[in-house]
C-alpha cells in the first residue's frame, strides 16, 4: 500500500499569501481603530467620558477586528482577513 504525495506549495507562494494577509489584517485593524477612536471621541461631550476611556473603547473595537481577523484565517480562503466567501 502506497501512500499518494503530498503536494505542498513552494516557499514562495506560501510567503507571499502570509504576507498579503498580514498587510490585509494590520489594515483592518487600524482603520478600525481610528474609526472607533474617532466614534469616541465624538461621544465623550454628552456621556461624560475622559478620554482615555474613549481610547479603552478604540483599543476594544481594534482588538475585536484583530480576533475577528484571525477567525477568518480559518475559513477557505488563507490570504484575506475577511469572512466573507470569495475575498
Amino acid at each position: 500500500m502506497t501512500t499518494p504525495p503530498i503536494h505542498l506549495p513552494d516557499a514562495q507562494t506560501v510567503v507571499k499569501t502570509g504576507a498579503a494577509y498580514a498587510r490585509d489584517l494590520a489594515e483592518r485593524v487600524v482603520s478600525t481603530g481610528l474609526q472607533a477612536g474617532l466614534g469616541a471621541v465624538v461621544v465623550t461631550r454628552p456621556f461624560d467620558l475622559s478620554m482615555w476611556e474613549a481610547a479603552g473603547i478604540a483599543g476594544i473595537a481594534a482588538s475585536l477586528s484583530l480576533v475577528k481577523g484571525l477567525a477568518a484565517r480559518l475559513r477557505d480562503v488563507k490570504n484575506s482577513a475577511s469572512l466573507s466567501k470569495g475575498v
